[in-house]
């Protein structure tokens, strides 16, 4: 393969994980808050590790979450994540 086409090819993959890398972290799938731990928490939009610490000790000391809106009652999360995380967050 010539230096060329290598790095033609090289272009070409680049481009296609900047076109496809966005739509593939929207095929996330639903975290269900109340069995999730930590680190599946984490994955939420808006959500790192010290906040999915908060959720689950939250959790822990107060019982499953009723509905999704009931993540708000976590100091350090609202309004703006439970919309960036609409249709992932689900409680059973």
């Amino acid at each position: 393969m010539t230096m060329k086409r290598a790095l033609s090819l090289g272009l070409a993959m680049a481009l296609l994980l900047a076109i496809t890398g966005p739509a593939l972290a929207d095929t996330m799938k639903p975290v269900n808050i109340n069995t999730a731990s930590a680190k599946e928490l984490a994955q939420l939009k808006g959500v790192g590790e010290k906040l999915a610490e908060k959720i689950v000790q939250y959790r822990e000391a107060n019982g499953p979450f009723a509905s999704p809106d009931d993540l708000m009652k976590v100091p350090g999360i609202g309004a703006n994540i439970l919309e960036k995380n609409q249709g992932l967050i689900v409680v059973d």
